[in-house]
């Protein structure tokens, strides 16, 4: 059912005729879709491709991803078509960026988990800059943030830095980030298809707290965004009020200006706004989103630099790491403990890395390579997923499904052609993770927190 103030809210933010479309559509079921990792080699399922996302794709069905070895491997995303067209946006304003020189382009993914667009910013950097980026991908609630990591680890990209910390603590990092993406929390009206409650608990007293609380979000983490730095701006809701209105509110309070005023649809389907693009349920075959940007008012470029940082010691002393760690990767890193694991750093951010970390809660950066137990060097799940993982450091076996599915279940497996030692377990040439082959029989590496739960037979 559809309430009465709702449809007065959508009726204002795209018409009246516009709205009568959407309120059809939402009752059709929910779209689903993917986006591939551009760094990892998979075979794409068949379906629409995804018009403003190259490596996207619209699916006929839902499959059970769980039962798919790629979906562990970090092939690729499940994501909303709607929200990846905030990459779209994030690209265009990448395009027009001046990039800046002797040092890595600094951008801050604020409202991160669960890393859709987190991936899709790490894919978009690594194409546009190679490995001259850092992104931050922040999430303030503890176990959103641990699901972040966890995301991040599939997708391989050790220029993405996991913080767990609430927005007014990036303040301290003055004019620092080049770009601020904040998906911020909203009314979630974009949610109506997949979630029966979010309709049911929709109200104007939420909306106006989700305007007010948007605000603050934007504004304690204005000071971090350099001038001339771009703010893009997304909500999966509809209303004027947190959408175009918000942005108009930061423009003129916080000193910026929109990048889009009045601008014609880039895409068949794709709503213009005042100041930004609206995705609605009836128009794409998406779930709904909301993307704008602000140009910070200020010298493009003028960009706060930190002093020379050093990383935070380990706490474990006394434990030497072997020097052939660092042979393990494709680019130059550097090498430090936390607890039993041992970090592999991207050396170009070893200096911001340790900025970030004087005043955030950094849980997670770099690659982890695994731990020394007495004279053995176990590698770590990580490393077999990571995209700057050397070519021939271990030797990968490729499986069939059902070994492959067995593995990531935790079963025992056998390898009997596989050399002993440590061997990286592959399906269709993707890793996805480790074992110790004894011979007659493998140590499963894989980790229990991630591992399948469900039935695999």
């Amino acid at each position: 059912m559809i309430k009465e103030s709702f449809r007065r809210y959508m009726e204002d933010a795209i018409g009246r005729e516009n709205a009568l479309v959407a309120f059809s559509a939402f009752e059709e079921p929910a779209s689903v879709a993917v986006r591939y990792n551009p760094s990892k080699n998979a075979e794409r399922m068949a379906g629409e491709v995804v018009k403003w996302s190259a490596y996207g794709v619209l699916l006929d069905e839902r499959p059970v991803f769980t039962l798919d070895p790629c979906f562990h491997a970090g092939a690729y995303y499940v994501q909303d078509s709607s929200s990846m067209f905030v990459g779209d946006v994030f690209r265009k304003i990448l395009k027009g960026y001046d990039m800046p020189q002797g040092r890595p382009l600094r951008v801050l993914d604020l409202c991160a988990a669960p890393g859709g667009k987190t991936t899709d910013l790490a894919a978009s950097l690594r194409e546009a800059c190679g490995d001259g980026f850092i992104l931050v991908a922040n999430e303030v609630m503890k176990q959103r943030a641990g699901i972040l990591a966890s995301n991040v680890a599939l997708w391989g990209d050790p220029n993405v830095v996991v913080t767990s910390d609430d927005p007014k603590d990036f303040a301290a990092f003055t004019e620092y980030f080049d770009i601020i993406l904040a998906d911020v929390p909203c009314s979630g009206e974009g949610m109506f298809r997949k979630d029966e409650q979010a309709c049911e608990q929709w109200s104007e007293d939420n909306v106006a707290l989700c305007e007010g609380r948007q605000r603050r979000i934007i504004a304690d983490v204005w000071a971090s965004l350099a001038g001339g730095g771009v703010l893009v701006y997304s909500t999966c809701t509809f209303n004027r009020l947190e959408n175009d209105g918000n942005v108009k509110w930061i423009s003129e309070n916080l000193g910026g200006s929109p990048v889009f005023v009045n601008p014609e649809s880039p895409y068949e389907g794709i709503i213009p706004t005042e100041y930004g693009f609206s995705l609605v349920p009836g128009f794409v075959r998406g779930e709904g989103q909301y993307c704008s940007a602000i140009r910070k008012t200020g010298k493009m470029n003028a960009v706060y630099e930190p002093k020379q940082y050093k990383c935070r010691p380990s706490k474990d002393k006394g434990i030497p790491i072997p020097e052939f760690v660092k042979k393990l990767f494709s680019i130059d890193v550097n090498l430090r403990q936390r607890g039993e694991t041992i970090i592999a750093l991207p050396s170009s951010l070893v200096n911001d890395i340790a900025f970030l970390e004087s005043s955030l809660n950094v849980i997670a950066a770099g690659c982890a390579a695994g731990t020394i137990k007495g004279k053995d060097f176990i590698p770590d799940a990580d490393l077999a997923l990571s995209i700057v993982l050397a070519e021939g450091s271990y030797p990968m076996v490729e499986t069939d499904r059902d070994t492959a599915l067995a593995y990531l279940h935790r079963d025992a497996i056998r390898l009997d052609d596989a050399p002993k030692g440590y061997v990286m377990v592959a399906w269709q040439g993707l890793p996805l993770g480790f074992v110790k082959n004894l011979g007659n029989r493998c140590n499963n590496l894989y980790p229990q927190s991630r591992r399948i739960r469900m039935n695999v037979k």
